[in-house]
């Protein structure tokens, strides 16, 4: 990246390593200087909670705004009901329009901690494109809209073009996706004053084409900024744990599951990390992520405790630290594991120790359970058991059992 720029938040996007590609970088730099720019970034409403998946276009727009400028979070109301196809193998599930307002309100909670809302020049809001896109009356939309898009150069675009190359179906209801988030920036542009559209790369495609559209039907010059989709060095993606999903609402995950998946960054990861998931200066980053040894392993609390308080406070990180320095000097038992509570039904017959480290979030599957048991990687209590039919009743639950999987991650079962 040789472009030197002038605004602030383009400053940080490319300092940071926030920056992927950009269509106009001097154009949106001059825009950025000269006053509020409103941006954007679309989430459809497809599960209860944003993840960690979502954490590194949250990050952008909340310097978005500490830079002096108007974050909007486009809830997809609308197109929620008909699913992104890009780069999916298979169609989405169509929810129901009470599902998705139940997944919206949960995803509220997430975006609150992060930006500040409120009716003031730079303060963010919050809006669903279902104000426009439930209304559509089908010939108008065709007429007006549809004729600015070309089907040929649709079918080229990658995430489309992936899809029929591997000979999978791709359904007219998909294929209208990316018309449909074109149209979104028109009317976010027309009612809004939006100039920014933000997403991760795959998104390219998707932005450029709303683009298109907003100058040949407004003649108004707006931008597209994308993020790169992160891999951890390892190459796999960014927001997936061994037990599923890195949920950032507290209710679906715990908030000291969520230190510890911080706390256990590969080395390699953990500088980049920083700069991307915390506000900690560059160059403490930088002197961070270049620790050797035992050090480092400093350096990814800092980082744990940084993301873990961004999103649910100082005092649930302090907590989370506290827990993991009790299990794992002190091979005690925190207050703050996640925790199975099984009821006396749940043991009158026993339960199994496979269906233990399954209940308890510590394997995906039966099988995975297993296999963990089988391998040595699961304990009770500190101790090895590799008998995965092992059985536990009443009498083994006077005390609540600590499990382990491998070296890091832990549960609690408790009888209630």
């Amino acid at each position: 990246m040789t472009y030197h720029p002038k605004s602030d938040f383009m400053r940080v996007m490319i300092e940071r390593g926030y920056l992927a590609d950009c269509t106009d970088y001097q154009a949106l730099d001059e825009a950025l200087i000269k006053g509020v720019v409103p941006a954007y970034i679309g989430y459809d409403a497809t599960a209860a909670s944003l993840h960690v998946g979502h954490l590194l276009n949250i990050m952008m727009l909340r310097w978005l705004q500490k830079t002096g400028h108007k974050p909007i979070t486009l809830m997809g109301g609308g197109t929620t009901k008909v699913g992104d196809p890009s780069f999916r193998s298979e169609e989405r599930p169509l929810l129901t329009p009470d599902k998705i307002d139940e997944n919206i309100a949960g995803m509220k909670q997430v975006f609150a901690r992060y930006l500040r809302y409120g009716e003031g020049a730079n303060d963010a809001v919050m809006l669903n494109n279902a104000e426009w896109l439930d209304g559509l009356n089908y010939l108008d939309f065709l007429r007006d809209i549809g004729r600015h898009f070309s089907v040929n150069r649709m079918l080229s675009f990658e995430s489309v073009k992936s899809r029929l190359d591997r000979e999978q179906s791709l359904s007219f209801l998909e294929f209208n996706y990316m018309i449909l988030q074109a149209y979104d920036f028109l009317e976010l542009n027309r009612r809004y004053g939006c100039l920014l559209q933000m997403g991760g790369s795959d998104q390219w495609g998707n932005i450029v084409n709303g683009i298109d559209l907003t100058r040949r039907v407004l003649d108004h010059e707006i931008y597209g900024l994308t993020s790169p989709l992160l891999t951890t060095s390892d190459g796999k993606k960014m927001g997936k744990s061994a037990s599923g999903a890195v949920w950032l609402n507290g209710e679906m995950l715990s908030p000291y599951e969520f230190w510890q998946f911080w706390r256990n960054t590969t080395d390699a990861d953990v500088g980049r990390f920083l700069k991307l998931y915390t506000e900690l200066p560059v160059e403490e980053c930088d002197r961070l992520g270049a620790l050797q040894g035992s050090e480092i392993n400093a350096a990814k609390i800092i980082l744990a405790n940084e993301v873990t308080a961004l999103l649910h406070g100082a005092d649930a990180a302090a907590a989370a630290e506290a827990t993991a320095r009790e299990v794992f000097e002190k091979g005690g038992v925190g207050d703050d594991l996640p925790t199975l509570a099984l009821t006396p039904t749940d043991v009158s017959e026993g339960i199994s120790f496979a269906q233990l480290i399954l209940r308890s979030g510590l394997a995906k599957t039966g099988k995975d359970a297993k296999r963990l048991i089988l391998e040595g990687a699961a304990r009770v209590n500190d101790e090895v058991e590799a008998d995965p039919g092992r059985m536990f009743g009443a009498g083994d639950l006077v005390e609540p059992l600590k499990l382990t999987a491998g070296k890091k991650r832990h549960a609690l079962v408790t009888l209630g």
